[in-house]
């Protein structure tokens, strides 16, 4: 599977922007989506995963001002991104992942998102 994040970008303190990621291959039903960023000088961190059942989990420092969403039918994961934050700042990258065996996931290659207070 190859991924594709976009919709990264230069957003102020407040801001809202909306991640997608396309991905390219076969797409199991039990593939679990997820979000992870890395801030500048910072290893990279959970956002969000989407689980292929639909169960959501969310970052503490995230919750409640972004949101998962999955389409199947058209291969796509997204992140809205509400009341964006300094702190919000990095590389945003997609993952794809089997339940049915962990070892079996793919990344994407990134989108930048800068939030400027």
């Amino acid at each position: 599977v190859q991924l594709q994040a976009s919709g990264g970008g230069l957003v102020q303190a407040g801001g809202s922007l909306r991640l997608s990621c396309t991905a390219s291959g076969t797409i199991f039903r039990d593939t679990q989506m997820g979000w992870y960023r890395q801030p500048p000088g910072k290893q990279r961190e959970f956002v969000a995963n989407i689980r292929s059942g639909g169960t959501t989990n969310y970052a503490n420092s995230i919750k409640d001002r972004f949101t998962i969403s999955r389409d199947n039918a058209k291969k796509m994961l997204y992140l809205e991104m509400n009341n964006l934050k300094p702190e919000d700042t990095g590389v945003y990258y997609c993952k794809f992942t089997r339940e049915s065996d962990w070892s079996q996931y793919s990344w994407g290659q990134g989108t930048q998102v800068t939030v400027s207070s």
